[in-house]
């Protein structure tokens, strides 16, 4: 059995997109297992993967150079893999590749395209293209080791009965995240049809989302409601989810559920796509030539008014929603 150590500690988005090419990559790759190390609280994303071990740490307690060398000593000790998968190439990872070259394991890393990625949301650049997938750059980095993964960029929906549609309105950055009243607008219209679940964390959504349970007939707030696990269940039983380009998205590709996804500042063409997701559900203003600004939406609008967002119109969503 070949043991591959991989970490990636970053958005919940980014390691949920990890989780998708693990379980194809080990189905072609029987033979292999995958130690998967990031924050303990993403641990429910690979609970049903095959030849998965999940290895959750707390990063406050590896703090510094003496930390990571501690975290690595821990790691190669616990597992001794054979290589190491370094997803998230950031400082902290790139002191780990470092430790474990030392010590003489086989280390390799994502290449995330960064200068492709700064052209891409130059917003003079006027010829934008599709950049390739951020799972494809996953799997490049298991295809550097010398195995073979072909990923399907199919959905899998889970079986069983579907019902109901699921909205998540919020995102981490401005950019990436319809104006509320425009969420709710969608809310409203899309409830009189089909029943609609709210998805959110922490106090400000969760009360956000449970006013609008009050207002809106046939909608559901499970803001706060759900651990992740639960959440991911929930998801998997929804005929359609909502989302802007974020964490949800990633989710409903994780449990097989199709995604409307709306896109701001940020755009399909960085790779960011959840897996599976079809371009045909994606929502976003398309003449504008400064979009995409930015690869996460953590920009502020450079023309300052917010067009990507404030001029999508929702029709555009009910007419994909289409059910």
């Amino acid at each position: 059995m070949t043991r591959i150590l991989a970490y990636r500690f970053s958005a919940f988005g980014d390691v949920a997109m990890t989780a998708p090419v693990f379980r194809e990559f080990l189905e072609q790759n029987p033979d292999v297992e995958i130690i998967m190390v990031s924050r303990k609280n993403f641990e429910s994303l690979f609970t049903d993967i095959q030849n998965v071990t999940f290895k959750g740490v707390n990063l406050d307690e590896y703090k510094g150079i003496f930390g990571l060398t501690r975290l690595a000593n821990e790691l190669a000790k616990e597992f001794n893999p054979d290589f190491i998968a370094n997803l998230h190439d950031v400082i902290r990872t790139k002191i780990l590749d470092r430790i474990f070259r030392r010590k003489g394991f086989k280390v390799f890393k994502i290449n995330k395209g960064k200068e492709e990625k700064e052209e891409l949301t130059d917003v003079w650049n006027l010829n934008k293209v599709q950049l390739k997938k951020t799972v494809e750059r996953y799997a490049d980095v298991f295809r550097a080791m010398g195995f073979r993964v072909e990923l399907s960029h199919k959905l899998r929906p889970t079986p069983g009965p579907k019902s109901g549609i699921g909205l998540a309105p919020f995102a981490q950055h401005r950019g990436k995240m319809l104006p509320l009243e425009k969420s709710y607008e969608l809310a409203k219209i899309l409830a009189q049809k089909h029943p609609i679940y709210f998805f959110g964390g922490g106090k400000k959504e969760t009360e956000t989302l449970e006013k609008w349970e009050r207002e809106i007939p046939n909608t559901k707030s499970l803001s706060g409601k759900l651990s992740l696990s639960e959440e991911l269940q929930k998801i998997s039983e929804l005929e359609l989810m909502i989302s802007m380009d974020s964490a949800n998205m990633h989710l409903a590709s994780l449990v097989g559920t199709r995604c409307v996804s709306v896109w701001g500042s940020t755009h399909p063409y960085a790779g960011f796509l959840g897996f599976g997701q079809s371009e045909d559900d994606v929502v976003q203003v398309k003449d504008l030539t400064c979009r995409p600004c930015s690869v996460f939406g953590d920009k502020e609008c450079y023309r300052g008014d917010w067009a990507c967002l404030e001029e999508l119109n929702i029709q555009k969503i009910v007419k994909v929603v289409n059910l």
